[in-house]
């Protein structure tokens, strides 16, 4: 009897990358401007102006 091999890929990282790709997507479509890069840091969580993290862009 063959042998079923379970082909599909668990790949944490990309998992990852596809997530924080699609929060930039998101981002830049609710933007009403090209987005900064200090914005952009702060979508992906990269720092804060407050230091906690992601922050919700608001409009100015």
């Amino acid at each position: 009897m063959p042998q079923r091999i379970d082909l599909r890929v668990h790949d944490r990282v990309a998992l990852e990358e596809i997530e924080l790709y699609s929060e930039i997507l998101s981002a830049v479509a609710a933007a009403e401007r090209p987005l900064t890069t200090d914005e952009i840091d702060m979508v992906l969580g990269v720092r804060s102006q407050d230091g906690t993290g992601r922050r919700e862009l608001t409009s100015q």
